[in-house]
C-alpha cells in the first residue's frame, strides 16, 4: 500500500482537516501518479456540504489533478516514468456497455466511478481525490499533458475544460454562431476562451457590470449586464447557443428569451434546487434545453492536445492546501479569478 498525505471532509459541516490513508499499489494496468497541483471545483464544495446527498466520509475531494508519473504496470503502454500526466472526473467504468465502447464513459450504464465520493468497482473502497500527494488510476483514465503548457494552470482543464469544451463541440460551435456564456467564474471563463478559439461570436453575460473588462480580456466580443433590462431586450432572441454556467438558483426563462429559431441553453452549472420552466418558454422558438455532464476519455485527450496548440489554460490563483477553507468561502462570494489550484508541495 501507498501511504498519502490528504486533506478531507469528516462531515457536512466541519473545515477539511489532515488526513492520512493508503493507495493500493500499481497493478498491471495502473498509473500511479505524483499529484503536483490540483484545482478546486464548485461541485468540491457540494459534495463536501452534502448539498446533492449521498456524500460519504471521510471524503478526499478533487478531480482536476495534474502531476508526474512516478510508477506503471507492465501492461502499461502510453506512459512512463517522468511522464506530465492527468486525472479528471472519472477513474473507472465497465468498459462493456455501449457508451463505454463509444468512449463516453462519462454516460457509463452502469455509472461511472467518480474520482472522489465513489465506491471503487471493488465493491467496497471509497475512493478519494487529488487533495493528496498521490493517485493510482486505470491507464485508460489518465491523460497525457503537453509540456508546452502552465501545469498549475492545466489543472482546471479536466473538470471545467472537458465540461464547456464537449458540449460547445457537440452542438457544433464555430465560426458564426452567436454564443452567449452566463456566468463568467471558473467555468465561463473557460467556455468563452473555447467558443472565441472556435469563431464564434461570444457574449458575456454578468450580473456584476466589474466583469466587463474581464470578459474582453479573455477574447469576448459583447458584454451583457442581466440586470439591465434595456440590454437584455435588444437581445430577444438573439443567439444561437447559450452556455449556462452558473452554479447559483436563478431564473431560466430570463435567458431562455434569449435564443433564437432552435436555440440551444447548455447546463453546465448545478445549482442546489432544480429550476422551474414554463412549457411555453420552451415552444416559442422551437428552444430546448441540454444538460452535459464531462467528456469521455478519449474527448478528454483531444481538448487537453487541442489547448496545448491553442495555449488554452485556465486563469489560476495558486494556494497552499491549508487554505482550502478559506478558499470555500471566497469561491462562494465569487472571489477567485477565475480556478484556485492547490500546491501539493505544502502538503509535504
Amino acid at each position: 500500500m501507498i501511504e498519502t498525505k490528504a486533506f478531507a471532509a469528516f462531515n457536512d459541516h466541519d473545515p477539511l482537516s489532515p488526513f492520512q490513508f493508503n493507495r493500493r499499489k500499481a497493478g498491471p494496468a495502473d498509473v500511479q501518479i505524483e499529484i503536483l497541483y490540483c484545482g478546486v471545483c464548485h461541485s468540491d464544495l457540494h459534495q463536501v456540504r452534502n448539498e446533492w446527498g449521498g456524500s460519504i466520509y471521510p471524503m478526499v475531494p478533487g478531480h482536476e489533478i495534474v502531476g508526474r508519473v512516478v510508477k506503471t504496470g507492465k501492461k502499461v503502454k502510453k506512459f512512463k516514468k517522468g511522464d506530465l500526466a492527468g486525472v479528471g472526473v472519472i477513474v473507472d467504468s465497465c468498459k462493456k456497455c455501449k457508451p463505454c465502447k463509444k468512449n463516453l464513459e462519462q454516460y457509463c450504464k452502469e455509472g461511472a466511478t467518480g474520482t472522489y465520493n465513489a465506491i471503487e468497482r471493488d465493491g467496497k473502497t471509497l475512493s478519494q481525490g487529488g487533495y493528496s500527494t498521490q493517485i493510482v488510476t486505470n491507464e485508460r483514465y489518465v491523460h497525457a499533458i503537453s509540456k508546452k503548457l502552465d501545469l498549475k494552470a492545466v489543472a482546471p482543464l479536466l473538470c471545467a475544460g472537458i465540461t464547456t469544451y464537449s458540449p460547445l463541440r457537440y452542438i457544433g460551435v464555430g465560426k458564426g454562431t452567436k454564443v452567449a456564456v452566463i456566468g463568467l467564474g471558473g467555468l465561463g471563463h473557460i467556455g468563452v476562451k473555447f467558443a472565441v478559439s472556435f469563431g464564434a461570436e461570444v457574449t458575456v453575460i454578468s450580473t456584476s457590470k466589474s466583469k466587463q473588462a474581464d470578459a474582453k480580456k479573455l477574447g469576448a466580443h459583447r458584454f451583457l449586464l442581466s440586470t439591465d433590462e434595456k440590454q437584455m431586450k435588444r437581445h430577444d432572441s438573439y443567439f444561437d447557443v447559450i452556455l449556462n454556467t452558473v452554479s447559483a438558483n436563478h431564473d431560466y426563462e430570463k435567458y431562455l428569451d434569449l435564443l433564437t429559431m432552435n436555440g440551444k441553453m447548455i447546463i453546465v452549472g448545478l445549482p442546489p434546487q432544480d429550476p422551474k420552466v414554463k412549457v411555453f418558454a420552451l415552444s416559442k422558438n422551437r428552444r430546448s434545453i441540454i444538460g452535459s455532464m464531462t467528456g469521455g476519455m478519449k474527448e478528454t485527450q483531444k481538448m487537453l492536445d487541442y489547448c496545448a496548440k491553442k495555449n488554452i489554460v485556465a486563469d489560476v490563483e495558486v494556494i497552499p492546501m491549508q487554505k482550502i477553507n478559506e478558499a470555500y468561502e471566497r469561491m462562494i462570494k465569487g472571489d477567485v479569478h477565475y480556478r484556485f489550484v492547490i500546491d501539493m508541495a505544502s502538503l509535504k
